[in-house]
């Protein structure tokens, strides 16, 4: 998810465009999470609090449900924690501010440097795979913030989940640092740092428990919020289609239902399938989700087996037996965007197969619901 479709904008310094002056001395340091500086050999150098403030909650609870999102981003540079020597370590971390918060969080009582990439907004993972947290800016960046002036050693920290995007051979080749890839989960830090920088197999272990899958549905909810509630404005309108014309008492009656069915289906793919991933049939996120929306469909068909009423005949059951698993099924397959359990290639050709799958059940869905309207 969740994540994972943010942007900001930014100037991407790469090697060849290093200013004379450092950022350190020409970069605004009035954010609320600095509360001073270091003197370094290239200038000020901003410090940063390493306890989260009720703004920075409240600022990661809002890019959770979606608003300012697309600017919740850092500026890119070389930060302070605590009070840093030129023998203290680095560690590089995305200008996504979530990423950055869950750093500097993680290295309170230490001094330490971080090196903020210009990722464009974008956490870790997903900058790596896009392209923005790799090699050419991290390169770029080092010239551009002149960290060899600052440090004595030529060792650079980088998040596990980074690898992808980022050539260690490469990075030592340009520019003489050497790349050591720390622990998957922030939280894992001050152990890592305090073993030398050696990590253990748990450390490296990427998981993705029932909190982190929860935490991306929000985002989800709201950036599909605008498609399904006119999805469902379009099933009341047209409700009130059937045998001797229009009537809107037939639109509430029979729209209500068929609005509920749809978003039950919306809402089944995201949250239910975020909840039970690890226990749902199949490998890819589609899959997962036609389960979900099969056993609410099974639901639904129990609910009119006993009393009735809620599909009427069978060109309308028919009909939502293909669009309920569609459904829940193109919307399980936003975490493929959102979850270490893809990678691009697998998300490109799970979505070739998959969306044509959704495609004709829906459409084919549709037409039976609208057959059924005259029944």
């Amino acid at each position: 998810m969740t994540g994972p479709r943010l942007a900001t904008s930014g100037c991407c310094a790469s090697a060849g465009d290093a200013a004379p002056a450092s950022e350190a001395q020409r970069r605004p340091i009035e954010a609320p999470y600095v509360v001073g500086t270091v003197s370094t050999a290239v200038g000020e150098v901003p410090r940063v609090a390493t306890e989260l403030r009720f703004t920075d909650k409240l600022g990661s609870w809002k890019a959770r449900w979606a608003m300012g999102r697309m600017h919740y981003a850092v500026e890119p540079g070389l930060y302070a924690v605590g009070t840093p020597a030129p023998v203290s370590p680095v560690l590089v971390s995305a200008n996504y501010k979530m990423s950055f918060d869950r750093l500097r969080s993680q290295l309170g009582g230490r001094d330490a440097w971080i090196m903020v990439l210009d990722t464009r907004g974008i956490n870790v993972w997903c900058a790596a795979g896009k392209g923005t947290f790799g090699t050419d800016e991290v390169v770029g960046r080092l010239d551009a913030v002149r960290l060899g002036e600052v440090v004595e050693h030529r060792t650079l920290i980088l998040p596990q989940l980074g690898a992808t995007g980022v050539s260690a051979h490469e990075v030592k080749r340009r520019s003489g640092f050497r790349v050591v890839y720390g622990p998957v989960r922030a939280e894992d830090l001050p152990a890592f740092l305090d073993a030398g920088m050696q990590a253990t197999a748990e450390m490296r272990r990427v998981r993705f428990p029932l909190r982190d899958r929860v935490a991306l549905v929000p985002v989800e909810l709201v950036g599909s919020a605008r498609r399904a509630l006119f999805l469902g404005a379009c099933l009341l309108l047209l409700s009130g289609l059937g045998p001797g014309g229009y009537s809107s008492a037939r639109a509430m009656a029979v729209g209500s239902r068929s609005v509920l069915l749809l978003l039950s289906a919306w809402l089944a793919g995201m949250v239910l399938t975020a909840a039970l991933l690890p226990w749902l049939p199949g490998r890819s996120f589609s899959a997962k989700g036609a389960w979900v929306g099969l056993a609410l469909f099974l639901c639904a068909a129990s609910y009119e087996w006993a009393y009735g009423g809620l599909f009427g005949n069978w060109p309308t059951a028919a009909a939502w037996f293909l669009i309920m698993p569609a459904v829940a099924s193109f919307m399980a397959m936003n975490f493929t965007g959102a979850s270490t359990y893809t990678s691009l290639s697998g998300v490109l050709r799970e979505t070739r197969v998959a969306v044509p799958i959704q495609i004709a059940c829906g459409v084919v869905g549709a037409a039976l619901w609208l057959v059924g309207r005259f029944m």
